[in-house]
């Protein structure tokens, strides 16, 4: 029997998630004027149209507020924000 930390494995009757929400894709966007890129996994990407969406603002503004906020990477610095965000 596993230990208690142990993640299901898929196969085992448990749903961890999807194949696609893990999976990396690359996003390119304009900031100040700027293009910048950065890489989320698809949960996160959608995740944070989501805060921005409801939070009325366009993605590039949201992607803006936060980058002006940082002191890592972007990807780290969205990925921190979205997990303080989600609802």
């Amino acid at each position: 029997m596993p230990d208690d930390d142990t993640a299901a494995m898929p196969g085992d009757g448990a749903a961890i998630m999807p194949d696609n929400d893990s999976s990396l894709r690359k996003h390119s966007i304009v900031i100040a004027g700027h293009p910048t890129s950065f890489t989320l996994e698809n949960i996160f990407w959608d995740e944070l149209k989501k805060i921005a969406r409801t939070s009325n603002l366009s993605l590039s503004s949201l992607v803006a507020q936060i980058d002006g906020h940082r002191s890592g990477n972007l990807s780290s610095a969205l990925r921190v924000f979205i997990l303080k965000n989600h609802s």
